[in-house]
């Protein structure tokens, strides 16, 4: 089964890593209505896709709790050391 969202290509995942959720919303889909949440990536920031957290039609329960990244929105790679600064210090204070 093929994906496709309003930029073109997009994948079905059980899971995603490194995304954040904005906040839920009611969304008319080409396959109908569905409770939706934006996923951000946790380095840049840029939207990335979609969490499907319900579908209101029986035919698309399957989507429900998954996740769908656009392809046109990801990166095939990245150079971390110049684009992203990691703060890897502890927040406890040992002093």
């Amino acid at each position: 089964m093929s994906f496709h969202c309003r930029r073109g290509k997009a994948y079905l995942f059980n899971r995603s890593v490194n995304i954040s959720m904005g906040p839920l919303e009611e969304r008319l889909m080409l396959s109908g209505m569905h409770t939706v949440a934006d996923i951000f990536c946790c380095f840049c920031g840029q939207n990335v896709g979609w969490k499907y957290e319900s579908a209101h039609e029986k035919a698309q329960k399957y989507k429900e709790g998954k996740f769908v990244l656009e392809r046109g929105r990801i990166v095939d790679e990245i150079d971390l050391s110049t684009e992203v600064y990691i703060d890897t210090r502890s927040d406890t204070d040992d002093s």
